[in-house]
């Protein structure tokens, strides 16, 4: 997002951590609410232009969405969406952008506040280590011709009581919507709001080995001094890794065995 619109999903976003910081809004529900609204304006394209269009006075564009969505949704969902509206957006589509985030940063607040946020980053991680090695299960969660109800059904089995509600519901919503995304795309963005929630940056990190709990303990902390951020570490185990390891955090890759990395973030610290 650009200018505008950027400034306008900061703000949005700070009024929603104002909703859930409220302990009589259930962040799951209004999750599922924005998606829902989410969903209306993504298939909407007139409805996303007028409530987009600056020569639209910005009280009318707001009491718009009331007499739309005021009855279908809860009054802090509407009350959120209508400021929004008021917002200037850059683009029609930024608007529902920043609707879909919304809806996972309320379904990851939800986690965060049942003390499962940890676990649904796992969670997230792993299903998208899952998906890119089984082309069969891709196949059968992107095919276009395959139903929504089919693609749930199908999620439901899979995640059903082996992962948080919080990550089943977003993998659906994800899988089911994917609004011209890949799905490793999709996850790859929940991973990374995940980390956001918590304030830290993901780390993937590959071993020939499993890592001893001190080794990673030391090797979050020297990244999380390095980058200045508190470290999420996502573990994966490849024996072709031969002695060494592989970080990667965002874009940038760290190769190198795991005494040399950490004696050289000792080494950069110290400077």
């Amino acid at each position: 997002m650009n200018g505008a619109s950027r400034e306008a999903l900061a703000a949005a976003r700070e009024r929603l951590d104002a909703l859930t910081d409220s302990t009589s809004v259930d962040a799951a529900a209004l999750a599922d609410e924005l998606a829902a609204v989410t969903a209306l304006l993504d298939r909407e394209g007139g409805l996303r232009r007028v409530l987009t269009d600056p020569a639209q006075h910005a009280e009318a564009k707001a009491q718009l969405v009331q007499r739309l969505i005021g009855g279908q949704v809860s009054g802090p969902a509407a009350d959120l969406v209508s400021g929004m509206a008021r917002a200037r957006w850059s683009q029609p589509r930024d608007l529902v952008d920043a609707l879909e985030e919304l809806a996972n940063i309320a379904d990851l607040t939800a986690a965060e506040k049942q003390g499962n946020l940890d676990e649904v980053e796992d969670e997230l991680f792993r299903f998208g280590r899952i998906v890119s090695s089984n082309t069969q299960l891709r196949a059968a969660l992107t095919d276009r011709a395959a139903g929504a109800q089919a693609k749930t059904e199908l999620l439901h089995r899979l995640l059903g009581g082996r992962a948080k509600p919080a990550t089943e519901r977003l993998v659906v919503r994800l899988v089911t919507a994917p609004r011209g995304r890949s799905l490793e795309a999709g996850l790859e963005s929940l991973s990374k709001l995940a980390a956001e929630r918590r304030d830290r940056l993901v780390a993937i990190v590959t071993s020939a080995v499993p890592l001893s709990d001190p080794q990673k303990r030391r090797l979050g902390e020297a990244l999380a001094k390095l980058y200045g951020r508190r470290m999420h570490l996502n573990l994966e185990v490849d024996p072709e890794v031969i002695g060494g390891i592989r970080v990667q955090v965002g874009d940038e890759v760290i190769n190198g065995s795991v005494a040399d990395r950490l004696d050289e973030a000792a080494r950069r610290m110290a400077s």
